[in-house]
């Protein structure tokens, strides 16, 4: 009896751990990135003992187990991009806070000391590696959109020959059409707050990415068809290597 015990305890763990969301690793010429999906639209990638967190969000517990943020880039206002619970109990210490200014604005005066402001359209040269930000905003455009044009960013980060871009919360605006050159990109999509997976799969059809993965495709009304995303865009291009991955595992 204890030995059948011991043995559906231990599939339970396997299963469990099975369901753990991985890392994945993109080799460069000069280096490995490593890819940590942790929740919704937040991720780790860390580069040659450089560590990024992207919109920490989900509690410090998500992050107990990585290294200490060089930087934290923040793309926008809202709680699940900028949340002070889950910064308030990270080690940032060290860290350089990359944000748009309105987010600056909301960031308390503990951080001040540590954070860059960019703009749309502005860069900076930081630990080497070079940071832009691009354009996340909804269309049509509206004053009282979800998301307008100017207060939030996505990011497009240059480690060293590999540029990988997260785009925010946005439509598939021209910007982000009119990209090139990207070998990895996370792109958005939950309703109503930035598009479906038909707009997400034209834009990415246009920018033609190496790799995509879709993230932040909770909505209101559940999880968006990451599935039918990936076939959307592979009808189009066989190329574009659609990643699945699942952001919503407790």
């Amino acid at each position: 009896m204890k030995n059948i015990t011991f043995l559906l305890l231990s599939f339970f763990f396997l299963q469990i751990n099975a369901q753990l969301i991985t890392p994945d690793v993109i080799n460069t010429k000069n280096g490995d990135i490593t890819i940590q999906p942790i929740t919704h639209g937040t991720l780790v990638l860390t580069y040659n003992n450089k560590t990024i967190y992207i919109d920490p969000y989900g509690g410090a517990d998500k992050f107990k187990d990585l290294a200490k943020p060089d930087f934290i880039l923040i793309t926008d206002i809202h709680q699940d991009h900028l949340n002070i619970k889950t910064l308030k109990g990270i080690d940032t210490k060290e860290a350089i806070f990359i944000v748009p200014q309105a987010v600056a604005d909301k960031l308390p005066n503990e951080y001040k000391n540590q954070v860059e402001v960019l703009n749309n359209r502005q860069g900076i040269h930081r630990l080497g590696l070079f940071i832009s930000a691009v354009a996340m905003y909804n269309l049509p455009e509206s004053e009282d959109a979800y998301h307008t044009k100017g207060r939030g960013n996505g990011y497009i980060i240059n480690f060293d020959d590999t540029k990988v871009y997260v785009s925010g919360d946005t439509s598939a605006i021209p910007e982000m059409r009119q990209l090139y050159d990207i070998d990895v990109a996370f792109v958005c999509m939950n309703l109503p707050y930035t598009m479906d997976i038909q707009e997400a799969s034209s834009a990415v059809l246009d920018f033609k990415p190496a790799i995509v993965y879709p993230y932040h495709y909770r909505g209101t009304d559940g999880m968006l068809d990451i599935k039918k995303f990936k076939e959307l865009v592979n009808k189009e291009n066989t190329e574009i290597n659609v990643r699945l991955r699942d952001w919503y595992l407790k």
